[in-house]
């Protein structure tokens, strides 16, 4: 399944949102070299999150292979600034754009429901929980963790806890054959959901570089934390037929 549209229309312009995915791309190009060269594996190593790293269950100087003869070495201390900075970072162009693509598409409505400086701590927190899930179930690992999917994963579950009958146009591969549905957004999310923690649970999981208890993680923050930032205001909305978040300003 691939979402490219809903139904639910925002109130104001998302700027935190589109500064987010801003960041994001500038530090691709910027920082990570747009993919090119040794500035995308230099990136990774050095500013991503090291599980093992973390929790300092690795010494200084254990090695991970990134490919092409390359490697990426602990370092010294726990490196927490990595929790944040991993967030802005990415490992590929697909991984960047689709990343970006689904906080645009959630992102903007649940900004919307908050004001702009509790959305960007809320984001920011469903950041800090995926990467501590992530660390929490594999706190030995030396594969550096990157992506904005951690935190994208709790906008997702909010929008699940304040938006769940919005229908959300998704394109679906039936056989050799590409479709489009509309779905309400709880089937969608909760089937993502799913997969996540289905993934999870296989014994490969961590192998394919995916970090998905990180999603779930997010995932789970984002249902959580929604009820303590988001604003209720008791209006019926016309479109969903249930109570909409109040829009507010700064």
């Amino acid at each position: 399944m691939f979402p490219y549209r809903d139904e639910n229309q925002t109130q104001r312009t998302a700027y935190v949102t589109i500064g987010i995915i801003s960041l994001c791309v500038l530090v691709w190009i910027l920082v990570q070299g747009a993919g090119m060269g040794m500035a995308l594996p230099e990136s990774v190593c050095n500013l991503g999150l090291i599980p093992g790293e973390l929790t300092g269950a690795l010494s200084p100087g254990v090695e991970f292979p990134m490919g092409n003869g390359l490697v990426c070495a602990t370092d010294p201390g726990r490196q927490l600034s990595h929790i944040f900075t991993s967030m802005f970072l990415h490992g590929s162009w697909l991984h960047l754009l689709g990343n970006m693509w689904f906080l645009w598409l959630f992102g903007n409505n649940i900004e919307d429901s908050m004001s702009r400086p509790r959305f960007l701590i809320f984001y920011l927190l469903c950041g800090v929980a995926a990467a501590l899930m992530q660390v929490f179930t594999q706190p030995q690992s030396p594969v550096p963790m990157v992506g904005a999917s951690g935190a994208i994963s709790g906008v997702m579950g909010a929008y699940l806890v304040l938006y769940p009958r919005v229908r959300v146009f998704t394109l679906v591969t039936l056989g050799f054959f590409v479709t489009s549905f509309a779905l309400p957004a709880w089937v969608m999310l909760l089937y993502w959901a799913f997969l996540q923690l289905a993934s999870g649970l296989m014994p490969s999981a961590g192998q394919g570089g995916v970090a998905v208890w990180a999603h779930v993680g997010g995932f789970m923050a984002g249902l959580v934390l929604v009820k303590l930032f988001a604003m209720p205001v008791r209006v019926a909305s016309h479109r969903t037929n249930q109570w909409e978040p109040r829009r507010i300003g700064w």
